[in-house]
């Protein structure tokens, strides 16, 4: 259903019209509950754009960045990828942004739902996903927390004058958005947080250096070669495949025939590696990372461990063998 709903959106905002594509895809959607049965990222997705709104999610408040770093529930203990997906999310959440409502938006409302948008209900469509894209049913601890969240702590949080809270959590939102942007050179830690991230600049401030920054970029992940558009889920692994392939060559009787090559992806390496740490990197949750290697290039800025590994020992042997 998540690729599904998200597929067909994006080809009619880019003027797909009625075919037979959209009309089998369009068919499979309504036949298994229709886009309410989304999972929890594509309503998120499809609320930024305005075909699903959003009383229909469950709650991610931004004011959970407030709480005291030493309580396990603040999200700066949680792992990177799934921290820096949610920040974004929760800025949306928190502002309600909602995209312009052009006719094609109001034309879509009705393509995907098998009721009147209108007559949707949101409450019941909140807690609701396709049996194909549920793959872990939520727990009832799961069930408790998310209507605790809905029911009492969202409604007490926008009651004056705790709602007050609100704009601080979404200024401190930016400023680690902004802080994520600037240390991964606008690339992000994976194409999902770069692209929510890039919208959050575009929110605050249309015209920003921060937008203008973000939008070279998205040709590291997506991009059109001569075969077609081609994507990628990361910037790359550029340092991690090239350790290996030094490594493999430097074991093999090549090392003078392929000299060159290797003193060049010897470079490449080198030229890959981190060289400073990221500053007040404690205060946005981060690890030091001077000395180490990313998956892909230094721009990435995201040490990986295995990474810094394999490349260092790249280098030793192609040293070794090629001095």
């Amino acid at each position: 259903m998540f690729g599904s709903c998200l597929n067909y959106v994006t080809l009619r905002l880019l003027g797909e019209v009625e075919n037979d594509a959209l009309t089998n895809g369009r068919a499979w959607i309504l036949l298994r509950g229709s886009a309410t049965a989304i999972p929890q990222w594509g309503k998120i997705w499809l609320s930024v754009v305005g075909l699903y709104e959003w009383s229909g999610n469950n709650s991610i408040v931004p004011e959970l960045w407030l709480v005291p770093h030493f309580l396990p529930i603040h999200p700066g203990r949680f792992w990177c990828f799934c921290r820096l997906v949610y920040m974004p999310m929760s800025y949306l959440y928190g502002k309600k942004f909602v995209g312009p409502i052009t006719p094609t938006i109001m034309a879509i409302r009705e393509e995907l739902y098998s009721v009147s948008y209108n007559e949707i209900d949101w409450n019941k469509a909140r807690d609701t996903c396709a049996k194909e894209d549920l793959r872990y049913p939520r727990s009832l601890l799961q069930n408790v927390i998310w209507t605790c969240l809905n029911k009492f702590v969202e409604p007490v949080l926008n009651c004056w004058p705790i709602n007050k809270l609100r704009d601080t959590a979404l200024k401190n939102l930016m400023k680690h958005i902004h802080y994520e942007d600037e240390s991964t050179k606008y690339i992000g830690v994976c194409p999902i947080n770069k692209a929510l991230d890039m919208i959050c600049c575009w929110i605050e401030d249309p015209n920003s250096d921060a937008l203008k920054l973000h939008l070279p970029r998205i040709y590291d992940y997506l991009w059109l070669a001569e075969d077609g558009m081609k994507a990628q889920v990361y910037d790359g692994c550029q340092s991690w495949e090239l350790a290996f392939i030094v490594q493999a060559y430097c074991s093999t009787d090549l090392v003078n025939e392929l000299g060159p090559t290797l003193r060049k992806a010897h470079e490449f390496i080198k030229s890959s590696q981190v060289l400073e740490n990221h500053p007040n990197s404690e205060t946005y949750y981060r690890h030091r990372s001077k000395g180490s290697w990313t998956l892909s290039t230094a721009d990435n800025g995201w040490s990986v461990s295995d990474c810094t590994a394999e490349a260092l020992k790249g280098i030793v042997v192609a040293v070794e063998d090629l001095s």
